[in-house]
């Protein structure tokens, strides 16, 4: 986040620096899009998006659903990136840990390597990168503003700042992760 061209048209004309200089802060979104009503809900994190803060986010929606509205299958359409992996510990032990909780089948649909414009959710990136137009993303609340006023087939997502830090690289045991694995029903 700072005063620097990311190329594109600003509604606002604006003088940009065009070098790498020292960022005010670093916004780190992560989205999750509701496809059949197409709600999205926006996450900007001041640090890594990791597995713990993906589910306590996933948790968090779902206190937001009332019970008749839970699915009894959740599906998670991803990207295979490094921390949504299947083969990431934590991110398999938070989603058992969910799954026990709410009594719900999760099953994991992971696009094939640059396949990703077959995701929905990217659809959402592009409408929210097109809404931007090249505005300087140079306070959070400008940035967290801009994400606020797009609108995804008419409807505005719920935007938010996550100001707690989740450590990153946190990862189960050999032995424990065996022991989760036997739990899974792996695909090809």
């Amino acid at each position: 986040m700072g005063p620097f061209s990311r190329g594109g048209k600003s509604r606002c004309p604006q003088p940009a620096c065009d070098h790498d200089f020292d960022s005010k802060c670093t916004l780190t979104p992560f989205g999750i899009l509701l496809p059949k009503q197409a709600k999205s809900y926006l996450w900007f994190a001041q640090g890594k998006v990791t597995a713990d803060f993906m589910v306590d986010r996933l948790e968090e929606l779902w206190k937001t659903f009332a019970p008749e509205d839970r699915p009894h299958t959740l599906v998670i359409n991803a990207d295979n990136g490094p921390e949504n992996s299947s083969r990431r510990t934590q991110w398999m032990k938070r989603l058992t840990e969910f799954s026990d909780t709410h009594q719900i089948r999760i099953r994991l649909a992971y696009y094939p390597p640059y396949h990703s414009k077959y995701n929905p959710v990217e659809r959402l990136w592009g409408v929210l990168e097109n809404h931007w137009r090249g505005e300087l993303l140079d306070s959070v609340e400008k940035t967290l503003g801009l994400a606020r006023s797009m609108a995804y087939k008419g409807i505005h997502p719920v935007v938010r700042k996550v100001k707690k830090s989740y450590k990153a690289g946190v990862s189960l045991s050999k032995q424990a992760m065996r022991e989760l694995e036997k739990r899974f029903d792996r695909k090809p």
